[in-house]
């Protein structure tokens, strides 16, 4: 009877460990489930100290900064005007010889081409015209001279000599500039009919519209375009809407289709005050080196303009999140706690976002992990 009381009180014993452990791992079970996460407070979430979102939240204040705004607008390379040549002939004949071909490089006077001009024998002729004409009436002034100074000759027919010599030097003086302007040197060259067209600047031929044995009859018409590349312009074509908001001195990042890794910087140069009829766009050019060449003009590119503004505040795109049909972001009004606010926003730049309601410096947001609490 002992024995099997023992045994009883036994079976007992176990069966009693068996249900206190089972209570104890059911409490443990009831109070992890009764630890939440996330709890609403009229709108406020608060995170409890043991919730795992504690580690998981990224909160800091958000700043007032003045960043400006980039505005890209179509580009493209141009040759600088002031660095740019057209070569006209200096009188009319045909082109015998031809030196260079589109592409090349030459330096300032470098012969480009050869002319055989009737127009420049004339120049010659009319040279050594004037030349003897000038001899003759040095000779009638001396004798002139030494007439009147012998009593044999009046007072007028010296002034009548000294005006022929006059008249015959200003004659001579035209006829050698003109001849020295058509290229041609001075001296008696009466039958000289090959005018040399040499480089007015050095640098690349970018237009050429002869040819040898051509005829070159409009003295008016350019027979190639010399432009030094060392500096080019990078040409962007800003729409009426925002042309009040460029100016010069802005800096201008730009990239080409032919580089498009390449980040060009540059600043502002000239903003053209007359827009373009056809398209009513305004050009914008931007001068930059091009010391290698690779700028070449006619590339297409694109120009972004950094346009200065106020200052602003700016959060980290990260915090944005969507709510419905409006952006929001979760503000800290207390540690741990957070509530949801709608905020506005003029445009969003590479570095954050900027705020134009809803937030001010100082306050503090969820930049990471805000998706979480997005319910």
């Amino acid at each position: 009877m002992f024995f099997l009381t023992i045994k009883h009180l036994s079976r007992l014993s176990i069966a009693l460990a068996v249900s206190l452990s089972l209570a104890a791992c059911s409490h443990s079970s009831n109070e992890s489930v009764e630890t939440p996460h996330v709890i609403s407070d009229h709108g406020v979430l608060r995170i409890p100290e043991k919730s795992p979102l504690r580690s998981e939240l990224i909160v800091q204040a958000v700043e007032m900064r003045e960043m400006p705004h980039a505005m890209t607008f179509p580009a493209e390379v141009e040759v600088d005007p002031a660095h740019q040549a057209n070569v006209l002939p200096s009188l009319t004949g045909k082109v015998v010889e031809l030196k260079v071909g589109l592409g090349d490089h030459v330096s300032r006077g470098q012969l480009l081409a050869v002319i055989d001009s009737g127009d420049l024998a004339q120049a010659y002729a009319d040279a050594d015209k004037a030349s003897d004409t000038l001899d003759l009436a040095r000779k009638s002034l001396e004798r002139a001279r030494g007439v009147q100074q012998a009593g044999g000759s009046a007072v007028k027919d010296l002034q009548a000599a000294q005006s022929g010599y006059n008249q015959a030097l200003a004659e001579f003086n035209r006829a050698q500039i003109r001849l020295t302007a058509v290229g041609g040197a001075s001296g008696s060259h009466a039958t000289a009919r090959s005018m040399n067209v040499t480089a007015p600047a050095s640098g690349y031929v970018t237009a050429l519209s002869v040819s040898p044995g051509m005829y070159v009859n409009d003295a008016n018409a350019p027979m190639l375009s010399i432009a030094n590349l060392d500096t080019v312009w990078i040409t962007a074509n800003v729409p009426e809407s925002d042309v009040g908001q460029v100016a010069k001195g802005q800096q201008v990042d730009a990239t080409l289709s032919a580089y498009p890794e390449e980040v060009i910087h540059g600043q502002v140069s000239f903003v053209s005050p007359v827009l373009q009829a056809d398209t009513r766009r305004s050009m914008v050019r931007v001068a930059v080196a091009n010391p290698d060449g690779r700028l070449k003009p006619n590339m297409f590119a694109q120009a972004s303009f950094h346009i200065p503004q106020p200052p602003q505040v700016i959060v980290p795109e990260s915090a944005l999140l969507m709510n419905n049909d409006s952006i929001t972001v979760f503000v800290e009004v207390a540690p741990w706690a957070f509530e949801r606010r709608a905020v506005e926003l003029s445009y969003s730049e590479t570095e954050g976002a900027r705020v134009t309601k809803g937030l001010k410096a100082g306050d503090r947001v969820i930049v990471r992990g805000g998706v979480l609490l997005n319910d």
